[in-house]
């Protein structure tokens, strides 16, 4: 298991929106040897929200050998021609680092934005997912179907396209979707446990076969993952409740013992159980003070994981 980073698209505690933020958070990341620099999407939400495209694209410069990860775009929503050029236009300034987490999102306030009706998300999430997987390979489809002629110029840098992974909770709705048309799973880490892992990893191992595809080297991560690293309980517990509980709109209970608020060893023996459960990457997403949280989970916490 290594570790990926959330940019810091909210405003934890009067931190403020900054280049400048964005920059000292992938500088620690690189430094720290983290593998993926990630952001989420939303039109709008509890607490106002940097846009992730263009804080991913902001900071190509900085993140060095790092992926570039979107965790998950709204594809749906975006469009599947203006997300598919976006994220193009990333991996030809990244140098070919991109990897597009796509999914439907589960805000009705995201699509109440835009004007969509929310009961229409896995229709439409499932008719962009086809036409997005098209522009993004080398050889796109004709317009018949669907797709621009030609595709779009200029495209990605890898030779074989930008990866589609898409996210889930981990139904097994979710993971036939994944292993019939996604090159990698986006797991969401106040939405499920290790059992849950576990048991979705299971799942999907089964409807790749079906689909006569392997099941060793499919990739999976863990995104969202709240992270805010102390040895005080009450700092812990202040965090659950003040912070991350509002922003999700979940009982601070329901929370506990499910994201990395806490000590460097609960976190650890949290991660330890995904290890063992198949994670292959957890993006975390400090809750604020990003440089000393990066260097936390860097020195304390991930030394400690084991499988």
């Amino acid at each position: 298991m290594d570790a990926g980073v959330h940019l810091p698209l909210i405003d934890f505690g009067g931190e403020g929106f900054s280049y400048r933020r964005l920059a000292e958070t992938v500088d620690a990341a690189r430094a720290c040897g983290f593998g993926a620099v990630s952001a989420n999407d939303h039109f709008v939400f509890s607490a106002p929200w940097l846009d992730g495209l263009t804080a991913l694209a902001a900071v190509v410069e900085r993140s060095g050998g790092m992926k570039l990860v979107t965790t998950v775009a709204l594809a749906a929503l975006r469009g599947p021609v203006p997300l598919a050029k976006a994220l193009s236009a990333l991996d030809v300034l990244s140098d070919g680092r991109v990897i597009a987490g796509v999914g439907p999102g589960s805000s009705k306030a995201d699509y109440d934005a835009v004007g969509v009706p929310f009961e229409q998300r896995w229709q439409r999430f499932d008719e962009t997912l086809q036409l997005i997987r098209a522009i993004l390979r080398p050889a796109t489809a004709d317009s018949a179907g669907g797709a621009p002629a030609g595709g779009l110029l200029p495209p990605p840098r890898q030779s074989r396209g930008i990866p589609v992974w898409i996210g889930s909770w981990g139904s097994r709705a979710g993971m036939r979707r994944v292993a019939r048309a996604g090159d990698g799973w986006l797991a969401s880490a106040y939405n499920t446990t290790p059992e849950a892992f576990t048991a979705a990893m299971e799942v999907l191992g089964g409807e790749l076969e079906s689909q006569q595809r392997p099941s060793g080297d499919f990739p999976n991560a863990l995104v969202t993952m709240w992270a805010w690293i102390t040895g005080s309980r009450s700092e812990a517990d202040r965090v659950l409740s003040e912070i991350v509980a509002p922003l999700v709109r979940r009982d601070p209970a329901e929370l506990r013992g499910r994201i990395c608020v806490g000590s460097a060893g609960e976190c650890a023996e949290l991660l330890s159980r995904y290890a063992r459960a198949g994670c292959q990457r957890v993006h975390f997403w400090p809750v604020g003070d990003e440089r000393r949280q990066i260097e936390l989970i860097a020195g304390e916490v991930m030394p400690q994981v084991s499988c």
